[in-house]
């Protein structure tokens, strides 16, 4: 198996990497901005998997690179994960459109330019898999981040359409919907113990997701409960809600 991952710097597609090499013996393409920082965990990844390793660089709001990124790929992959993201900062993001705007166009515009392109490689090939992570903030809209939960659902919507493209050319797309997970992204936040994962704790989910042929995963588990019950409370209630 041949595996890209876009976002590969990110605590989550790092311990994504780490879970495919380990059960998949994947070749890895990890492509991330920082290269020293990546060509570090290359080395690491193949002394512990003896798996092969090729650090890329890759800008996601550079779009106009992406189609030749793609392209230049030699062998093509055969599964493509998507974790990069932005969480940004709510309240700068309502004074300041320009914060606002990374926040969307790092969590949607982003994953739509660069999985067009794997999208239309695969459909064509009639095979591969796309995992991408989106997050219960986009669920429902919230008052502490409707801007970075807007981006999110979009994607969640975004991904729903593309499965339903692909499908009958056998091609599969996954919808990771993380809670709450402590990352790097996550640190400056004060997260609630009980309802929040480790990187490598949402890896096993998608890893259990890829093999047993799951369109939409949550992470943890719980929050398929949890957002169930969110989307149930009444516009009239959940607007007065400090969430």
């Amino acid at each position: 198996m041949n595996l890209l991952i876009l976002g590969a710097n990110s605590d989550m597609g790092l311990a994504l990497a780490a879970k495919f090499a380990r059960m998949e013996q994947a070749d890895l393409y990890l492509a991330s901005r920082d290269l020293e920082r990546l060509g570090k965990k290359c080395r690491d990844l193949e002394i512990r998997y003896q798996v092969n390793t090729r650090p890329l660089y890759f800008d996601a709001l550079d779009y106009a690179s992406h189609r030749d990124f793609y392209q230049q790929l030699d062998p093509k992959p055969d599964l493509v994960l998507l974790t990069f993201g932005h969480l940004g900062d709510q309240p700068s993001a309502q004074q300041d459109f320009s914060e606002a705007r990374k926040i969307i166009d790092t969590n949607f515009l982003a994953a739509v330019s660069i999985l067009e392109v794997v999208a239309a490689d695969f459909e064509t090939r009639g095979s591969g898999t796309i995992i991408a992570l989106s997050s219960v903030a986009g669920e429902r809209g919230r008052q502490s981040n409707y801007i970075y939960g807007a981006a999110k659902g979009g994607l969640t919507v975004y991904l729903s359409g593309l499965r339903a493209r692909l499908y009958k050319q056998k091609v599969r797309v996954i919808t990771v919907l993380p809670g709450f997970v402590r990352t790097k992204m996550t640190e400056s936040l004060d997260l609630p113990g009980i309802l929040t994962a480790e990187p490598a704790e949402v890896a096993d989910d998608v890893y259990q997701a890829y093999r047993r042929g799951q369109d939409i995963v949550y992470s943890k588990w719980f929050w398929r409960l949890i957002m169930k019950v969110i989307k149930l409370i009444p516009e009239s209630i959940f607007k007065r809600l400090k969430l």
